[in-house]
């Protein structure tokens, strides 16, 4: 039984995490359904003006203090997958999210969206930090030229992106992205 044990904790933990995402219940216009934690993002969305589309908050994980992140104002039904926003959005939320990326970290920054299994925060954002060395794979990796072309996750994966030259490479297929950024 006690060899059986961790897989057991693992099967529960990815339950509830996928679990959690699917009943994201949060919706702006009744509050009492976005006090649990998991709809901490989702909260701060609503309290910005409603001119603002993307927004930056620094991560308030005392563990994370170089972390910022990339929120869209909007609320998406569900998960609020990244996948889910029309391409034309995602694609200035890629931009800005860039954009903040380069005044942060200069030409060694980094992009990283978690999968739909390991995000604990429903609303959608993308994590901006200082890439760490030697994190380059070329497993599920796409080399773009911009934020157009950076592909929409498939099946709740994650994804981050880093600049190599004039271009980007974008690495797909992972849950857990974040883990490439500095902390």
């Amino acid at each position: 039984m006690s060899r059986f044990l961790p897989l057991l904790i693992a099967l529960t933990l990815e339950s509830v995490c996928c679990a959690q995402g699917s009943r994201c219940l949060c919706d702006p216009a009744r509050p009492q359904t976005m006090e649990a934690r998991e709809c901490g993002l989702c909260r701060e969305a609503a309290q910005q003006p409603p001119d603002i589309e993307i927004f930056f908050l620094q991560d308030n994980n005392p563990r994370k203090p170089n972390r910022w992140l990339a929120l869209p104002r909007a609320h998406l039904p569900g998960l609020h997958s990244l996948a889910d926003m029309p391409h034309k959005f995602r694609t200035r939320l890629w931009a800005a999210a860039i954009k903040k990326a380069k005044d942060l970290w200069g030409d060694q920054w980094g992009l990283a969206y978690n999968g739909d299994k390991v995000r604990t925060q429903c609303h959608p954002h993308i994590h901006i930090g200082k890439l760490l060395r030697g994190v380059e794979t070329r497993k599920k990796l796409v080399i773009v030229n911009g934020p157009a072309e950076i592909p929409k996750p498939r099946d709740g994966e994650g994804i981050w992106v880093h600049p190599q030259g004039r271009r980007l490479h974008v690495h797909l297929g992972e849950q857990t992205c974040e883990t490439v950024l500095l902390r």
